[in-house]
């Protein structure tokens, strides 16, 4: 990776970035462990992703499936389509 030039500081911008991109900025924060207003300031205070939204994202990021990311729920919510 040193011969790239690619730190983790890089990959973990990178990866975020790409999930902001795909999934919300909730998603995002809540990915990255950011849950309290100071580490991702008040931009966003009142939007928030569940663990279904970060199951999501996870796999759609590894390309391997996640029992939360497809599991059901409340049918008057939402219910998610797994991936083909």
């Amino acid at each position: 990776m040193r011969v790239q030039q690619i730190s983790t500081h890089w990959l973990r911008h990178t990866t975020l970035t790409w999930v902001e991109r795909n999934f919300g900025y909730a998603v995002a924060r809540a990915f990255a462990g950011h849950h309290g207003r100071s580490d991702a300031g008040t931009t966003i205070t009142y939007v928030r992703a569940d663990i279904y939204d970060i199951a999501q994202a996870l796999s759609a990021l590894t390309g391997e499936n996640h029992p939360l990311a497809w599991q059901a729920l409340d049918e008057t919510v939402r219910k998610p389509t797994p991936p083909a």
